[in-house]
């Protein structure tokens, strides 16, 4: 009787121990991270061109994928350079050319970004910027002004900043510009007026924000008013 009932405790505790030591299979690997595409670059329509036709044709160059990940391409086309204004946005685009017909005598600025399949995505191209001839159009509007510095945002750590900024006009008129610089939005004090160098500099007081634009004007009566810009001092 007493063997028995040392070979059931035996038995108990060998039962025990292999419940207790579970399963020796490793887990699973992580997946590895998914890298996003490489930037595409725009090819045409190029910057600054006047389209003949508003049936235009967009083109840009292939982008790679790490990872080797499928890819496929996101359009925008709007008629302001924040993309903000009229926005068109074509996805899945599985070439690096589309077709698109817009409307005629407007300015549109076009940035494109490839999108993997695991939806990491790109950053967006540079911005071009082309116009469509419009019907008996002799003159036309300068381009929007893009920023340059003091980037969108940005907090300033000086009492004087140096305000920068581009334009352009597809006549290749020459242009002029009209600084506003304010606390207010939109800013309504004008700094500085028909002025050709795209720079101007500024003296600020500390802990404020600032809110700027620039209007452009081209020597046939072209003006474009441009968007407000913000940033703060330290």
């Amino acid at each position: 009787m007493k063997n028995l009932i040392y070979l059931l405790l035996i038995s108990f505790c060998l039962l025990s121990c292999g419940a207790a030591g579970g399963d020796d299979t490793n887990p699973p690997d992580p997946e590895p991270a998914n890298n996003k595409p490489t930037d595409p670059s725009n090819s045409k329509p190029t910057n600054n061109l006047l389209c003949i036709d508003n049936s235009l044709t967009f083109e840009w160059n292939t982008s790679t994928d790490p990872d080797g990940d499928v890819i496929t391409y996101q359009l925008q086309v709007a008629t302001n350079n924040q993309f903000s204004e009229n926005l068109q946005t074509i996805n899945n685009i599985s070439s690096t050319t589309t077709q698109l017909s817009l409307d005629r005598g407007v300015a549109f600025y076009w940035r494109v970004k490839a999108v993997d399949s695991k939806n990491a995505s790109s950053d967006y191209s540079s911005a071009f910027q082309f116009y469509t001839e419009g019907d008996g159009a002799l003159n036309h509007l300068p381009f929007l002004p893009a920023i340059v510095e003091p980037s969108l945002h940005a907090i300033v750590q000086s009492t004087s900043t140096t305000l920068s900024w581009t334009a352009s006009d597809v006549d290749n008129n020459p242009l002029v510009f009209d600084v506003y610089l304010d606390t207010v939005n939109p800013p309504v004090s004008i700094i500085s007026e028909n002025q050709s160098e795209s720079t101007f500099e500024v003296n600020l007081s500390a802990s404020t924000d600032y809110y700027w634009k620039i209007v452009v004007k081209d020597d046939q009566g072209g003006i474009t008013n441009g968007q407000v810009w913000n940033f703060k001092t330290d």
